[in-house]
């Protein structure tokens, strides 16, 4: 049934695609174009690897220090009643613009701010951190996101292209992780390392006019959201939203944080992540939907302890929010390593039986790894000991053995995630677990004059590379409805108009992310089946251009 229903969302991306993305004339797609020629590949030179990896160093530093961000002195906009408070809503000038609010700091939060100062909105983000997680590693910014942050600042444009690593110039796919024979002798089976499905992401981004995809820095993201894209001191730290009240249609909101303090916006946005306080409030959820998950902002935890925290608090959340695990905890790390096969592979999935390994080149001859593997949530590893002072990367470097007699399953893996691994030392290896959620069609993300963007509204897995994509797009669209605003009286209509126009979309990425990634546990199964595994090893291949074609459209 999942082989089906893949299939079908297959198909209909592919349909979708077609109406949504022009197709340029092969004299425009030559290889002489100027497009094509600025993501021909070149090998980083040692001056370039430095240069990675000291801005990430340096953003790092800066995100922990909290540069670019400010605690609550008392004299804010936000505190003044009586700017919002208007009887019968008021009228939106240059002199006197919406004043809008943003809960979450993390990069759905940070665009969204941009996007709405960049359309002389005044701007406020709410972040409970007091610093940056170092989770996460680099974030592929896709051709989609890209050309959202260029119509929102054309500066954070430019930075994050400077800043990144083009990955559209190499191949990408899913290998086979183990050689596998097929069901009853009836093939020639397959290698560990053989190639299944290859995809070009180059291609669909240039027929839509679009700049190829790049891998930037999560802190570098940041830095430049921060210094390009908002006034110093927009981010709020130290400041959990604990409740809000509307106070009549066009009369704003009042925000009351956990401290005791009020503030009051003509527009609240929870960007506060997939445990998002905002939505709790906005769908009426148990009183554990949400919590202080992490006291990094993004969601991140800042060391081991609060990762063993968040992976028990994370289950009781669940149930509470209506999010669903996914069946996978992730292991994952950024590790300072040529991976040896960098000048032709810029992400690739080995699969196995239950798990899959996934690298990405994470620029500066670095690569980002995720290990996925299927187990029931809120495990932990064990202590480190001197027996085993490394437990997260021994039973890593057993779930991929290279060697015989192989994993728990008698697989012998193919020898390119025991090349990562091996590389990486174990206080850079993170572990949660991975919860995504339903589509919210039905319920919606906007009321009154409250809207949720983002992992708050569309948390996906992250297997298409499309959840941050997703919520840059979103920043973008919300700042346009908000645009149109002239009376605080239209802005409900306007949140609406902002979540119909998105909700089509986001679904149907929601849809395919999860379905995508719930198959590729079970990719082994079907392709050993004789006419079946290579009709839909065909199929798969033959979708990927358009699935990255409904992916890499430029109106969203």
């Amino acid at each position: 049934m999942k082989g089906l229903a893949i299939c079908f969302i297959i198909i209909l991306l592919g349909t979708v695609s077609q109406s949504f993305v022009p197709v340029l004339s092969p004299a425009s797609r030559s290889k002489s174009s100027p497009l094509h020629s600025t993501v021909v590949r070149r090998p980083e030179t040692t001056e370039r690897v430095e240069q990675v990896r000291e801005r990430c160093a340096a953003a790092t530093r800066d995100a922990q220090a909290a540069r670019g961000c400010a605690e609550n002195t008392g004299d804010e906009w936000w505190r003044d009643r009586t700017a919002v408070d208007v009887a019968g809503g008021r009228k939106i000038t240059k002199d006197d613009p919406l004043r809008v609010i943003i809960t979450g700091g993390g990069v759905a939060g940070l665009v969204a701010a941009s996007a709405c100062h960049a359309a002389g909105m005044k701007v406020a983000i709410f972040e409970q951190a007091s610093q940056y997680a170092p989770y996460g590693g680099p974030i592929q910014i896709q051709s989609n996101a890209l050309r959202a942050i260029q119509r929102i600042n054309q500066k954070c444009y430019e930075e994050l292209v400077k800043a990144g690593t083009i990955t559209a110039d190499r191949v990408s796919g899913l290998k086979i992780g183990y050689k596998k024979a097929v069901f009853g002798g009836l093939g020639p089976g397959y290698e560990k390392g053989d190639w299944l499905v290859r995809f070009d992401t180059l291609q669909p981004a240039l027929e839509a006019g679009l700049t190829p995809t790049v891998v930037v820095d999560r802190p570098v993201i940041q830095q430049i959201l921060l210094n390009h894209g908002v006034p110093e001191g927009t981010v709020r730290i130290k400041s959990r939203i604990k409740k809000y009240d509307e106070l009549g249609p066009g009369q704003g909101v009042k925000v009351t944080l956990e401290d005791g303090s009020e503030a009051f916006a003509d527009v609240l946005v929870g960007a506060d992540g997939i445990w998002s306080s905002v939505r709790k409030q906005l769908h009426g959820l148990d009183k554990g939907a949400d919590g202080a998950a992490a006291s990094g902002a993004a969601g991140g935890a800042l060391n081991e302890a609060e990762a063993r925290r968040m992976a028990k608090e994370s289950v009781l959340m669940a149930g509470g929010a209506n999010r669903r695990f996914s069946g996978f905890t992730c292991y994952a790390a950024l590790c300072e390593h040529k991976a040896s096969n960098i000048e032709d592979v810029s992400y690739q999935i080995l699969l196995g039986k239950d798990k899959y390994f996934v690298s990405t080149d994470g620029g500066g001859e670095r690569q980002q790894w995720f290990a996925l593997i299927r187990e029931p949530a809120g495990g932990v590893d064990e202590e480190a000991t001197p027996d085993n002072p490394t437990p997260k990367l021994t039973r890593l470097l057993n779930e991929f053995n290279k060697d015989k007699p192989g994993d728990a399953n008698g697989d012998v893996w193919d020898d390119f995630a025991h090349e990562l691994l091996i590389a990486t030392p174990e206080e850079n290896i993170k572990r949660r677990d991975l919860y995504d959620g339903a589509p919210l069609i039905t319920q919606g993300w906007a009321k009154g004059q409250v809207a949720i963007c983002g992992d708050a509204a569309h948390p996906m897995m992250p297997n298409l590379g499309q959840g941050g994509c997703q919520a840059t797009e979103d920043g973008y669209r919300l700042s346009e409805e908000l645009k149109t605003v002239t009376d605080t009286k239209d802005i409900e209509g306007a949140l609406n108009t902002y979540f119909k126009k998105r909700i089509p979309r986001t679904t149907a990425i929601q849809i395919a992310a999860q379905l995508g990634s719930d198959l590729l546990v079970d990719f082994d199964k079907m392709m050993t089946i004789p006419l079946v595994g290579p009709f839909f090893l065909f199929m798969t291949q033959l979708s990927m251009p358009f699935i990255l074609r409904f992916l890499y459209t430029p109106e969203f």
